[in-house]
This record gives C-alpha cells, sequence and structure tokens, in this order.
C-alpha cells in the first residue's frame, strides 16, 4: 500500500532543504504547509525564541477518522548535524546518500517522510484511526533543546513513538540519564623561563585529577566521558586555567550521581593538594565546577501499553520487533519525563552524523507500512 516513488520524492525534496540546528527556518515552513495539506491543523509554540532559533517547534493535530482512542503522539526533529549547506541527495540503486561532503540528514527526515507517507496511506485509504499529535521538534541535535522548551500544555498524548534510531523493525525501551559536566581548574601563571617556581599549572592539576579517575565503560549501565579541553596562553607562560568538559551517563540514577560524585572529587582533591609558597605565602589551585542535568531517566515496562502496540503492528505484519535499550539520549527521554510514555523507533538510517550518511528505500517502505498498521490500531 506504500506509494514507493512518493515516499522517495518526498524523502528527497526534505534533504535538499538545509536544516542544521537554530537555522530550521526553511524546513519549518515546508513542512507546515505539507502537514496543512493532509488535514492538519500547525501551531507552532514559542521555544524558538528562547532556543535561538529560527522556529519553534510544531506540533501537528490529525483528528480521528472513524474511531475514538486515545491520542497517539509521533515525533520527529527536524534539525540535523553539519555540514548541512548544499546538500544533494542521490538514490541509487535503492539507497539514499549525499553527492557532496555533506552529511545526508536522514537523521532524522527519513522519520518525517515516513510519518508523511503513513498519513498518506491512511487519507487516501479512509483507514480509521484516532487523534493523531505529530510533533517536530527543533535543535533536537545540540542537546534536546526543542523537546526541553516544548510547549507541553499543547500536548495532549500520554503516548508516543518517536522515530530517532537506525535499523529497522526494533524499538528502544530503555535509554541513560545523564549530566553534563564543566570544570574550570585555575592556578597561577608565571614566566615559564625565569619564574617557574612561582607558577602553579592548571594543565598539571588537571592532569592529575584525570589520571585519577574512573573513565570510559564503567560497568554495563554507566559510562563517562571528558571530551573537551582548553586552557593555556604560550608555551613560555605557566597555565592558570584549564576548561575541561564532559559527561556521564547511565541507566542507574543512583549510579550516575555516585560517578558525577567522583569526577568532581578528583578535580576537587587535585586542586586543594597543588600548592606553590610565594613570599611566604601557601597558594593552592582551585576548580569551579558545573553539573547540569541533561536528560532524565527512560524506562519503559516491557508490558507497556505502546510496546505492546507497536509489536501487535509487527505481529499483524508477519514481523517481529526487537526491543532493546540504548547508551545515548533522545526527545523520547524529555517526553517521558513529562510523562509522556514514548519508545524510540528505528526508521532505517544508517551512518548518522558522517558525510557516509545513507538510508535503503525498502528499509523506509517497511517502516511506513508498520506506522500504517500502529495508527490503524492505536
Amino acid at each position: 500500500m506504500i506509494n514507493q516513488q512518493r515516499l522517495c520524492e518526498e524523502f528527497a525534496r526534505q534533504a535538499a532543504i538545509a536544516s542544521p540546528s537554530r537555522r530550521e527556518g526553511e524546513i519549518s515552513r515546508y513542512l507546515t504547509w505539507r502537514f496543512q495539506e493532509l488535514g492538519g491543523t500547525v501551531t507552532m509554540d514559542q521555544a524558538g525564541a528562547a532556543a535561538g532559533s529560527e522556529s519553534g517547534n510544531l506540533i501537528v493535530q490529525i483528528p480521528a477518522r472513524g474511531k475514538e482512542s486515545e491520542p497517539l503522539m509521533l515525533s520527529v526533529h527536524m534539525d540535523t548535524v553539519e555540514p548541512a549547506e548544499g546538500v544533494t541527495p542521490v538514490l541509487a540503486d535503492g539507497v539514499f546518500t549525499s553527492a557532496g561532503e555533506t552529511i545526508l540528514g536522514a537523521d532524522d527526515k527519513a522519520g518525517i517522510a515516513e510519518i508523511i507517507e503513513a498519513l498518506e496511506v491512511i487519507r487516501e485509504r479512509d483507514i480509521p484511526h484516532g487523534p493523531l499529535e505529530v510533533v517536530v521538534t527543533i535543535c533536537e541535535e545540540i542537546g534536546l533543546v526543542g523537546a526541553k522548551l516544548l510547549d507541553y500544555s499543547l500536548i495532549r498524548s500520554r503516548r508516543g513513538l518517536a522515530l530517532d534510531t537506525s535499523g529497522v523493525d526494533r524499538i528502544i525501551r530503555k535509554a541513560p540519564c545523564a549530566n553534563k559536566l564543566r570544570f574550570e581548574i585555575l592556578g597561577r601563571e608565571s614566566h615559564a623561563g625565569i619564574a617557574p617556581e612561582q607558577g602553579l599549572s592548571a594543565i598539571a592539576i588537571a592532569g592529575k585529577a584525570i589520571a585519577e579517575m574512573k573513565l570510559g565503560r564503567i560497568d554495563d549501565e554507566t559510562t563517562a566521558n571528558l571530551g573537551t579541553i582548553e586552557g593555556g596562553q604560550a608555551t613560555n607562560i605557566v597555565p592558570n586555567r584549564v576548561v575541561i568538559e564532559g559527561e556521564a551517563r547511565s541507566h542507574d540514577g543512583d549510579k550516575l550521581a555516585r560517578q558525577t560524585e567522583h569526577m568532581v572529587g578528583c578535580f576537587q582533591r587535585a586542586a586543594l593538594h597543588a600548592s606553590v609558597a610565594i613570599d611566604g605565602k601557601v597558594v593552592h589551585g582551585a576548580v569551579r565546577v558545573e553539573v547540569v542535568g541533561d536528560y532524565p531517566l527512560m524506562q519503559v515496562g516491557e508490558d507497556a501499553g505502546i510496546v505492546q502496540l507497536v509489536r501487535e503492528a509487527g505481529a499483524a505484519l508477519g514481523r517481529t520487533i526487537a526491543v532493546e535499550a540504548a547508551g545515548g539520549g533522545s526527545d523520547a527521554n524529555i517526553f517521558n519525563g513529562h510523562g509522556i510514555e514514548t519508545v524510540i523507533l528505528g526508521t532505517g538510517m544508517d551512518r548518522v552524523h558522517t558525510v557516509d550518511e545513507q538510508v535503503k528505500v525498502t528499509d523506509m517502505v517497511r517502516v511506513a507500512e508498520l506506522l500504517v498498521e500502529i495508527i490503524r490500531r492505536a
């Protein structure tokens, strides 16, 4: 029942529109028109101003047709990572790639195209369904910003699907909570050749802290990483400041708290133990710490209604739906934190966040078929 040519044309149109985070204006205008054409009522919230984006989040209301039920939310994000300027989608041997040195944008435009095709099929075949809410967020790629700023008073659904992961016939029901960490290590500057004994190296302090720190895979539920470091002025100056940013993630909130405390403690101890005597006065290192909760834990039960809905839809199509856990966060974490029981559905996108990004047409067709059956049964 899926119109493969229409689906391909839809994806190609979207992929050709550059929409890196905060520059979603053009894709937002296109999607507003497209969902209105499908009979949806489109509302844009005020998240754009707070996010510094050209657009707010889009909330599309699709009225029920011949069937009353609780509303179902379908979520995607309209922004992409860079490089996104001048994307030229190419279809060869049933696979979409980009023609140049850009991403393709299948993350997350494959999901948007699949939803649109499912809505096309439902409309043209007059398939009964309950009320639908399509939520298209901004700035997902830079920290789930759109979902965090979403006006939840506009959302009625208490269950949903976020189309935003690789593979097909699979859903993610568990994902970790995470903290973002920023450490500003302070020492004392001095001339490295004339008076090094009067300096206190922030780089050396950071090095001692990191040497003590547990990083990488901590256990089967927890990971930690220091991802960026910046500091120093010149090779002949003892550095007085270094800024290090990192993260910790866990499928267990208590473990996340302990790992965060461990990382903070390593820097605090290294700074306290670093000292230099200058004119009879002892100068110690210091550290300024910022810990920001990035996203909450996502744990949807195996027997949850939304999980069973997807499994039943898959079974009706002769498929087995894999139910898995993931190591990263998504808009679904935020939705679950707001009481919308949401799992993540695979869209077929592959090699995302690289210039080798791709998506198979047969996979997009497969996802659109599953969506039609989910909507029919919701």
